[in-house]
């Protein structure tokens, strides 16, 4: 298999994956208020501390529009907090509140439960490498775009 071929074969597989990660975690949340943006937006304010709607805009393929319905609604169930942004007057800090903690935890259980009952024969070391690749991919795409 040439280069290409094997790439457009990973891009499938790939989408493929995607859209039944969506389904299980819709099955896996129930589809409760556990959205996938919902848990996305948490999980960056988990990994990278608090941000503004424009930066957790800029880390996905979404507006800042959508990222702001999701953040209204976070808000909403207090699972997010805004909070003064020293950098800047106008655009405060979305933070996660110890309830967003909460619901983060209680959502990386579920996933983690059904992640554990996956029967996947790779190896550690070939998951890892798997995930390198599409890192890898990630960024080369990242920096045409």
């Amino acid at each position: 298999m040439t280069r290409t071929a094997a790439l457009q074969e990973l891009f499938q597989q790939t989408a493929a994956l995607f859209h039944r990660l969506r389904v299980s975690a819709e099955r896996v949340h129930q589809d409760g208020p556990d959205t996938a943006g919902r848990r996305g937006i948490l999980r960056s304010l988990d990994a990278g501390g608090p941000q503004t709607v424009p930066q957790l805009a800029r880390a996905r393929p979404v507006s800042r529009q959508r990222v702001q319905v999701l953040v209204n609604g976070l808000l909403a169930d207090g699972w997010v907090e805004i909070i003064p942004n020293p950098a800047h007057r106008r655009s405060g800090l979305v933070s996660l509140t110890r309830r967003g903690q909460s619901r983060l935890a209680a959502m990386l259980e579920r996933e983690e439960a059904l992640i554990g009952t996956l029967p996947i024969t790779a190896s550690g070391a070939e998951i890892a490498a798997a995930a390198e690749t599409l890192r890898s991919v990630r960024a080369a795409l990242e920096k045409i775009q």
